[in-house]
């Protein structure tokens, strides 16, 4: 006479409750990395109350010296339109991140408008240009 007893061990052990919990933090960790990016170029940026994101595709930098940068590599004026058009030249609607100092003059700012502007009448493309600042 074979005594059984009523609590059996289960010795089974379900990956699906430890699957889900690897693709959350899959999830987090995509989102979070894409909303830091690094600035490589120390600036000073200026401060604004407006909370505006955007997927950005290129960032283009202006030191305090008046030097600027695309993505990480010093570009000389003349040259700026196309060191940028051949950064954005597969993306039709590509954004262009402007991070300027505080202390540049305003003609700086007006110099990558007016390059990303030719870009797009050139192109028939719809390029958009976002100046960067810190939240205030």
């Amino acid at each position: 006479m074979a005594i059984e007893t009523r609590n059996k061990i289960d010795t089974h052990f379900s990956m699906a409750s430890m699957s889900d919990l690897v693709f959350l933090l899959l999830i987090f960790f995509m989102l979070t990395s894409t909303l830091v990016s690094p600035n490589a170029i120390k600036l000073l940026l200026p401060s604004s109350h407006s909370k505006t994101m955007a997927k950005q595709s290129l960032t283009v930098y202006i030191n305090k010296a008046g030097e600027y940068f695309v993505e990480d590599h010093i570009t000389p004026l003349n040259k700026l339109e196309d060191a940028i058009t051949n950064k954005i030249k597969h993306n039709a609607q590509a954004t262009i991140v402007l991070r300027a100092d505080k202390r540049v003059p305003v003609q700086d700012l007006v110099n990558v408008i007016d390059a990303v502007n030719q870009i797009n009448e050139h192109q028939h493309s719809k390029h958009k240009i976002i100046l960067a600042t810190t939240p205030h």
